[in-house]
């Protein structure tokens, strides 16, 4: 499958009408109406029911907001990464209730919740507040697709913040801990025979009073702490699997011995059979590999093309399970980059960042991903490239995206537009003091945390534009520094690893990250970590109209005008480039946009204006891609 189109799969399966003809019988015509007049009144409820429904009126709302509806809300294919021809969206109005926590499920809802917006956003239509006390409820029912009977029945879930149990047609499916990772379970044998099937969740989320990852959420917002999310955030759906299939892939490319290395886990009984791999351009085969089960797959990509921000050049993948007369059971279309991310010597012996073998300084903003009228969720898909779109046209070739994990269509755009991404796992427990010792965890807490981090890992590592890991910020929930910069390395050899942004420094993994506001500044250079600034600048303006509230909005410097920000800006970014010769490998800047109360945004939070002279900025920061000074 081109990877260029997957943006545009179909949602759901097509369905066949017979013609009546003049010479029909009565009852045969009735036959053929009574159906029709069934889809007719169920379309004028449906219409009914949307004309009810209205997101809340937020602080802000993007120019997207008025895009959403409930029959077109992300129909996005949601696992650009491993995509399957037959799906079913199931995003769309569901029931929601808040309960005390003790509570068992609900007989009555409180009214209808657009998914998968989380419940405190106004594109939900709830924008309510549930707390840890509480706990929020989710109902809906759905069909099962004729063609799908014979099939084993999987429902994914993208991401539900934090807790949740699940049950189908009153019987629990299974249970997920985590925010971030997509989840989900096999459903087939809670199906019943009936046409109609339900879906019950049960979601609980004690943001700040727990001490689970969470990020910037925060019971009362403030400062940098922004709203609260709790429930459903990302994309829910169907597919129809065979009883073997092709479970998850992982994809290592190596552009030294000019190859790709494919590793497919498979689910169900496969004793025989066998996968095959072919990476293609366009309809052109580059290469085609088979092996049996359990083992890997190794092509051999001659001339590769190779991955970097300024070609993001990606290769289509397709891998096929077929049992042991050769028939396909099961087929995945996927994609993969030919890059390479290393710590090497420059010519002064100086240690650098290399792309592909090549020194290459790394400059974008800190991302948080949140959203006015969505919270952790982009109002539209369109929405999620824009950003994107705004930091290539500005000269960014990377972004770090902070103490967040976005849904795999963020670096889906990020893999084809060309953005390197440095992944922070999100935060959660007690901080360290700027010059204390790491923390000590409760046993549950390191669990919970080191489980989420591997699920981040696993999720995400075939993405070409993800080339760093970064397990902690600013001593936040920072324990066992050393081992768990290891334990990341030993999960993925391939990336370099970011041991703590900012503060408790412990001298291990792949580079030195201090903050400076507004900055810039540089760490020491040294023999074995590259020097590296992962947060800096933070100027702040106000625009009016344009901020979550009227007053007090704050920046770590404030300006008046786009042009007094501009030239402010300007001279940071030469001061930025002055620190590159002695060694500088990086910079951070802050931020990508507004953020609620925080004003110091390339963009406003709304994203209805760049805040900055875009010629201006733009050739400042290429500048910083030039010969080291």
């Amino acid at each position: 499958m081109d990877s260029n189109r997957i943006e545009s799969s179909s949602s759901t399966p097509k369905t066949h009408h017979n013609r009546v003809q003049p010479s029909t019988h009565l009852s045969e015509v009735s036959s053929v109406l009574y159906p029709l007049f069934s889809v007719l009144c169920f379309l004028c409820i449906c219409s009914s029911i949307w004309a009810d429904w209205q997101p809340a009126q937020g602080p802000l709302m993007t120019r997207w907001a008025k895009q959403v509806s409930p029959d077109n809300v992300h129909r996005e294919y949601p696992r650009p990464q491993m995509v399957r021809k037959n799906w079913l969206n199931l995003n769309g109005l569901w029931e929601y209730a808040i309960r005390p926590k003790a509570q068992q499920q609900p007989k009555n809802f409180d009214g209808r919740i657009l998914v998968p917006f989380p419940v405190e956003s106004a594109l939900s239509g709830v924008m309510k507040a549930v707390g840890e006390e509480n706990r929020l409820w989710y109902r809906r029912t759905f069909q099962i697709p004729n063609k799908w009977k014979q099939k084993r029945i999987l429902l994914h879930f993208g991401a539900v913040d934090w807790e949740t149990t699940v049950w189908v047609n009153g019987r629990q499916v299974g249970s997920h801990r985590g925010g971030y990772d997509p989840f989900g379970f096999d459903i087939t044998d809670a199906l019943n025979d009936t046409a109609a099937q339900e879906i019950v969740l049960s979601v609980w989320d004690p943001t700040n009073a727990g001490y689970q990852p969470r990020g910037k959420q925060v019971k009362e917002p403030r400062g940098i702490w922004y709203t609260a999310v709790t429930g459903i955030w990302q994309t829910v759906w169907l597919e129809p699997v065979s009883k073997a299939y092709i479970k998850s892939l992982k994809i290592v490319p190596d552009i030294d011995s000019k190859s790709v290395r494919v590793i497919a886990t498979c689910s169900g009984e496969t004793t025989g059979y066998g996968l095959e791999a072919e990476a293609k351009t366009g309809w052109f085969t580059k290469a085609k590999g088979k092996t049996k089960v359990g083992e890997q797959i190794d092509l051999a990509i001659k001339k590769p093309k190779l991955w970097s921000p300024d070609s993001p050049f990606l290769y289509d993948l397709k891998v096929t399970l077929k049992d042991s007369q050769g028939k396909t059971v099961d087929a995945v279309n996927s994609y993969f980059g030919m890059r390479k991310i290393l710590l090497g010597k420059d010519d002064s012996g100086v240690t650098r960042i290399f792309l592909n073998n090549k020194s290459l300084f790394h400059f974008g903003p800190l991302d948080q991903g949140w959203w006015p009228d969505g919270l952790y969720t982009a109002p539209t898909d369109k929405a999620l490239r824009y950003d994107i779109e705004v930091l290539k046209r500005l000269g960014c070739n990377m972004l770090r995206k902070h103490v967040k994990v976005e849904p795999a269509r963020l670096y889906y755009w990020c893999d084809k537009l060309g953005l390197m991404v440095w992944q922070d796992m999100p935060n959660g427990d007690r901080h360290v003091g700027r010059k204390g010792p790491d923390i000590k965890r409760s046993d549950e807490s390191a669990g919970q945390f080191e489980l989420e981090l591997k699920r981040l890992i696993d999720a995400f590592g075939n993405h070409p534009c993800i080339v760093m890991w970064v397990p902690f910020n600013e001593g936040w929930g920072q324990y066992d520094t050393a081992r768990i910069a290891d334990l990341v390395k030993k999960r993925d050899p391939t990336r370099l690893v970011n041991q703590a942004s900012g503060w408790a420094d412990r001298r291990v993994g792949d580079v030195h990250d201090i903050h400076k506001y507004p900055g810039p500044a540089a760490p020491p250079t040294e023999e074995k970590r590259a020097a590296v600034l992962g947060e800096f600048g933070g100027l702040g303006l106000p625009v009016k109209g344009h901020t979550w509230q009227d007053e007090k909005n704050w920046g770590y410097r404030s300006y008046k005008t786009s042009e007094e920000l501009t030239d402010a800006y300007l001279v940071l970014l030469d001061n930025l480039r002055s620190l590159i010769g002695g060694g500088l490998c990086a910079g951070v800047y802050t931020q990508t946009t507004d953020v609620e109360i925080e004003v110091n945004g390339l963009m406003t939070y709304d994203r209805a204006m760049i805040k900055m002279d875009v010629k201006r900025t733009a050739a400042a920061n290429k500048r910083l891609y030039l010969a080291t000074p």
